[in-house]
């Protein structure tokens, strides 16, 4: 993926430049992707369109000039791994789609490994993408140990590029332009992450013709993922946890526990439940998607029964979802998995204390602190701790150290989160114990559907 100069005999028939995230042909080919600047009198295109331009002139014989790419030299890279015969076809697939597109595999599957081989077969200056300092990181360490090279660094606190990068999503936005030449291969993991409105300018911007997005889950709710797809390329390879499950990731089960609400808990739920239910029948609001719920907050703004309606809903899944029920059901299954490593997950941070409280549980939320958050993940994968709670700030982006029983109190109907939440616990173990998922759901609720919803 080294830079390519094309010279005629005397005179390129065109000329590709790079200039603040576009890409700057001269020529008078029409070519697809590109728009005419009436004022240099040349066609521009996003720095994404990079490859599509270079391909297009290829097709049609055009000799060019290209002095796009201004990536700094990499020295010779090898990586220690050795691919499992999953990982070959993934970055096969990859590869045979112009090494161009998105890889969906299992968390705890090896993804980065795979990121990594990226980097060795194609040599190029390469940037790491990731959402979170965790990641950043890993993924810093990782590259570091492997090619023994200097790895550069954009987020927590740092801000330095090299052959090899890595950046958060927030740094690599806010410097997304003056980082657009400088890299053969993009890398976004978590690449469901560049969906988000600002995100999609990091790709957009970079000329990077080699572009790798991995993640456990690629489709989103919003449809976002259309987006991503034209941005790194379309989904090329995926595989389900199924498939891994006992040769490359520990066998599992997923039981569901259904629990009763105290009379009192009924009472609330129905209450709050049938405020929402009875404005929903005068409103024209079917509640079918993403797109009703914002139609009642937007509401909610000059409609008082519109306001009372939403916080009816919001009253009553708390009833739901933090029932008295559920903390019995949780201590029973603590109580049968003493010898396990155990992780607990709610959706609300209040849960999370209460039952850090109740039964001795070190909580990790978005209110603790990184420090504090290493120490806990660090005593939990020394085997000081045994069992942890925590809302959803572990769903993705932070390495969590191996357990094998997962304990889902509450959560969204997101494929995604329930997804990411299994992948905790699919690392295969020392002694080969299977995986196991409880999804404790209050009986009779809203909450029923939105576990067949996520599943």
């Amino acid at each position: 993926m080294s830079r390519r100069h094309r010279e005629a005999t005397n005179v390129a028939d065109a000329t590709l430049t790079f200039e603040e995230g576009t890409v700057r042909v001269e020529s008078d080919a029409d070519l697809p992707h590109a728009e005419t600047d009436a004022r240099s009198k040349t066609q521009r295109a996003p720095g994404f369109r990079y490859a599509a331009l270079r391909e297009a002139l290829d097709r049609r014989g055009i000799d060019y000039e290209d002095s796009v790419l201004d990536a700094p030299d990499l020295p010779d890279v090898v990586s220690t791994y050795e691919l499992r015969e999953y990982q070959r076809d993934a970055l096969a697939a990859w590869d045979d789609a112009g090494r161009r597109g998105v890889l969906e595999l299992p968390t705890g599957s090896g993804k980065t490994v795979i990121g990594l081989k990226a980097i060795e077969e194609l040599q190029t200056a390469t940037l790491v993408v990731v959402p979170t300092i965790d990641l950043l990181e890993q993924w810093r360490g990782e590259l570091e140990s492997e090619f023994g090279v200097p790895v550069g660094q954009l987020g927590g606190g740092e801000q330095t590029v090299e052959a090899i990068t890595v950046s958060t999503y927030d740094s690599a936005y806010l410097r997304a332009d003056e980082l657009g030449d400088r890299f053969g291969l993009a890398v976004f993991d978590e690449v469901h992450h560049l969906g988000g409105e600002g995100y999609r300018d990091i790709a957009r911007l970079l000329a990077a013709p080699a572009r790798m997005g991995l993640t456990a889950t690629f489709e989103r709710p919003d449809g976002a993922h259309e987006v991503v797809a034209q941005l790194v390329g379309e989904r090329v390879y995926a595989i389900d946890p199924d498939e891994l499950a006992g040769d490359h990731l520990a066998p599992y089960d997923i039981k569901r526990l259904e629990v009763e609400l105290t009379p009192a808990e009924r009472e609330r739920y129905e209450e709050a439940n049938e405020v929402f239910t009875d404005y929903l029948a005068t409103s024209n609001i079917r509640m079918q998607s993403g797109s009703d719920y914002r139609e009642l907050v937007k509401r909610s703004g000059s409609d008082p029964r519109a306001r009372e309606a939403l916080l009816a809903k919001q009253r009553a899944r708390e009833v739901m979802m933090n029932s008295e029920g559920k903390v019995e059901a949780l201590e029973s299954v603590l109580a049968d998995h003493r010898d396990d490593r155990v992780i607990v997950f709610t959706a609300h941070n209040d849960l999370v204390y209460r039952l850090s409280e109740r039964f001795l549980l070190p909580a990790i939320t978005h209110q603790t602190g990184a420090a504090e958050r290493r120490e806990i993940l660090g005593r939990f994968r020394d085997g000081d701790y045994s069992r942890i709670v925590t809302s959803n700030v572990l769903d993705e982006g932070v390495d969590v150290p191996d357990a094998n029983v997962a304990v889902v109190l509450s959560g969204s109907g997101s494929e995604r989160e329930f997804t990411q939440r299994l992948g905790r616990i699919l690392r295969p173990t020392e002694d080969d114990r299977p995986a196991l998922l409880y999804e404790v759901v209050s009986a009779e609720t809203a909450e029923e559907r939105v576990a067949e919803r996520r599943r």
